[in-house]
């Protein structure tokens, strides 16, 4: 049935998905979300509805007044989880708004203006249903859209599953109740007006979960809102006559106070969901990446991010989760019971990155200002994830981390490419595991550094040295084994007989974002490479050059771009002092952002603007989703050429805008104790707050 979870399902394998039509609004917040089409109706297609942890509570909500539908004129989206439809009657007698509020269920607010001199009667309908259905049942095409029976108990209207497990609670104020839906039967004055609502709430674990926008009260005033509003107001501010970047930095920061989820069991440390529609939960390497993106934002987001997969972190070897002391969580997915806590769902630890990129995360946390003696609780994290690494993270002991698949419900890749064709090599031939993917081996070596500065910090210089030569040591062996001399690139990764895959893709970009390339040759071989046309799009870096077998340019990831993949290779161009290829691709990401109204999708075709001319979502992409979201956060940082340092008593700024553009401020951004504001012009770099004894830095200056 298509409520019931599949054997394993409940994790994310596979890219394959239902499309979201591009026409529909997704709405999101918290763990929360709703995809509906732009007149505000629901049930069109087969993905629509209202989701809560991971069920959808509705699938077919439908307004007709005197039994039409409406015209639809225009929509309003204040923020990522309200929308405000506007429509007339066919007879163009009536305006009807509708506005939705999404947060733990919804709310809909219906507002109709008579627009005649005479009194005007009308039926207003809202048709409610629901299939129960799985998040995964219906991303995977499975939900069979049945809608289940419902009844009508105290004034309410009620579906419900599995005893209560799961359901749906329809209250009003005061319609007409049928088990198809409600019905208000009205006579407006002239001129006048009507207003009336309906409350969706989620039914979990034979509990009902009171939605954030309860009936009657002031929609200004629940908690999404007013969280919304204090983080838009804390967040720091962007002036720019760089094309582009203050909308897609402005729409980053919303998109990201949205996606924030809230564990009952800690609500004071927020998290960031991975994306709309599938991914609103916890995800290891979507989360820690979007974090260490955002510090520009708030610090406290990456610092709560590792708290929260700490407390989740391996402790024992279980290979149906293919969990290991030490890894850090791929995804949780939340049960059906009543509780929304984030240790209370359903963990899965098939990743191979997530693990360092946790160690990175709170080396550059601590750099970027937060006490040692915050992170310290941290530490033994740490050095259990630094364990795994070296222990079951590289089973042979050559010293790469390395994966393959514990069962048939295991992820295939266990990368960022975590399709099942995501490892190829050039001819298109699938690799065969254990894979050690480069990239990884960059978030490694970056690991052991950032684990060896940790133990220097706290006075055990024995283990910072013996981490330090591990990095040493795979820096050196990964020279010799992934470098491809005669495509002057770096192999995508080592299979399982540990031959190079000579494919050419942008996870080359990873390894200079790291420092893991030494060699300053391989370095602008790959630059070359990532601004090539093969490699670059125009709107950003292809995931796999054109020449390669298993290119496509609307595959998943064989050739699509994804935004904070082009965002990690500006940030490496940059550090690896390759200024003009960083601004070709900054130009050409920020020109997407522009042509996507300022939020890029999860990821979108490889087509050039010469193909079409506005980039093509993937047509299952993500929208808001985390790490797209932050990117052109990251991108600021990049341009700004901002590198912090407070334990060290610096923060380097090596600022560089595109050709015509003379200005960027970024104003309170939040660095250690302190709010900073930094202004780059034609001429002259201006920094205010920094904390005391901090200095500026210009390198090469």
């Amino acid at each position: 049935m298509s409520g019931a979870p599949a054997p394993g399902e409940g994790r994310t394998f596979t890219e394959e998905a239902e499309p979201v039509p591009g026409t529909t609004l997704t709405l999101v917040q918290g763990t929360s979300f709703a995809i509906c089409e732009a007149s505000g109706d629901i049930g069109a297609s087969s993905v629509e509805g209202v989701y809560v942890a991971d069920t959808r509570i509705c699938a077919r909500l439908v307004l007709r007044v005197d039994g039409r539908p409406l015209e639809p004129l225009t929509t309003g989206l204040p923020s990522p989880f309200q929308a405000t439809v506007l429509g007339r009657t066919r007879d163009r007698e009536l305006l009807v708004y509708r506005t939705l509020h999404v947060g733990r269920g919804m709310r809909v607010d219906l507002r109709v203006v008579n627009l005649t001199r005479s009194p005007r009667p009308a039926e207003v309908r809202l048709d409610v249903g629901t299939d129960l259905a799985h998040l995964f049942a219906v991303k995977e095409g499975r939900a069979d859209g049945v809608e289940r029976p419902a009844r009508v108990e105290a004034g309410q209207l009620v579906v419900d599953h599995e005893g209560g497990r799961r359901g749906l609670v329809v209250r009003t104020d005061g319609a007409a109740v049928d088990p198809g839906g409600v019905t208000w039967s009205v006579t407006l004055p002239p001129g006048g007006e009507w207003t009336g609502a309906v409350e969706l709430a989620a039914l979990r674990g034979g509990e009902v979960l009171e939605p954030r926008y309860r009936l009657g009260a002031r929609a200004e005033e629940a908690v999404p809102s007013t969280r919304q509003a204090r983080w838009e107001a804390a967040r720091p501010t962007i002036d720019s006559d760089v094309p582009g970047l203050r909308t897609a930095f402005d729409r980053a920061a919303a998109d990201l106070g949205a996606l924030r989820l809230y564990d009952p069991a800690h609500p004071d440390e927020p998290v960031i969901a991975a994306g709309a529609p599938w991914y609103m939960t916890l995800f290891g390497r979507d989360s820690l990446l979007t974090s260490w993106m955002a510090l520009l934002l708030d610090p406290g987001l990456a610092l709560s991010t590792l708290r929260a997969l700490a407390r989740l972190q391996g402790r024992r070897h279980d290979p149906a989760s293919e969990e290991e002391p030490g890894r850090i969580l791929h995804e949780v997915r939340l049960s059906s019971e009543a509780s929304l806590s984030v240790g209370d769902g359903d963990v899965y630890y098939g990743t191979a990155d997530a693990t360092p990129l946790f160690v990175m995360l709170a080396h550059e946390l601590w750099r970027w200002g937060t006490p040692l003696a915050v992170l310290e609780p941290l530490l033994p994290a740490v050095d259990a994830a630094l364990g795994w690494l070296a222990g079951p993270g590289d089973p042979d002991g050559d010293g790469y981390v390395e994966y393959a698949p514990r069962h048939d419900r295991s992820l295939a890749n266990q990368g960022w490419k975590d399709s099942f064709d995501g490892v190829s090599f050039a001819d298109g031939t699938i690799a065969a595991p254990p894979i050690a993917l480069a990239e990884v081996q960059a978030y490694a070596y970056a690991a052991w550094r950032a684990g060896a500065a940790l133990a220097r910090a706290t006075g055990d210089a024995a283990t910072a040295a013996e981490r330090a030569a591990r990095a040493d040591a795979l820096q050196a062996a990964f020279a010799r084994d992934f470098w491809l001399p005669d495509r002057q690139a770096v192999a995508l990764a080592l299979d399982g007989d540990k031959r190079p895959v000579d494919a050419v893709a942008s996870n080359m970009g990873h390894c200079l974002w790291t420092g893991l390339i030494a060699d300053p040759d391989q370095a602008a071989s790959i630059a070359r490479w990532l601004v090539s046309p093969e490699m670059f799009s125009g709107y950003g870096v292809r995931t796999l050059a054109t020449s390669m077998g298993r290119y496509n340019p609307l595959s998943y990831h064989n050739g699509s771009v994804w935004p904070h993949d082009t965002a990690i290779c500006i940030a490496g161009l940059r550090r690896a002092g390759f200024v003009d290829e960083a601004l070709v691709l900054a130009e050409g990401l920020l020109a997407a952002a522009t042509a996507s109204g300022g939020r890029l999708p999860e990821l979108f075709a490889g087509l050039t603007p010469g193909d079409i001319g506005a980039p093509v979502p993937y047509p299952a992409s993500c929208s808001p989703q985390a790490w797209a979201a932050a990117s052109p956060l990251l991108v600021v940082r990049a341009l700004l050429g901002l590198e912090p340092d407070l334990p060290g008593g610096s923060v380097a700024l090596d600022p560089v805008l595109p050709a015509g553009a003379r200005r960027l401020l970024l104003s309170e951004v939040p660095l250690g104790p302190q709010r900073v504001s930094i202004e780059v012009t034609a001429d002259a770099v201006a920094v205010r707050g920094l904390p005391r004894g901090v200095s500026v830095v210009r390198p090469g200056r």
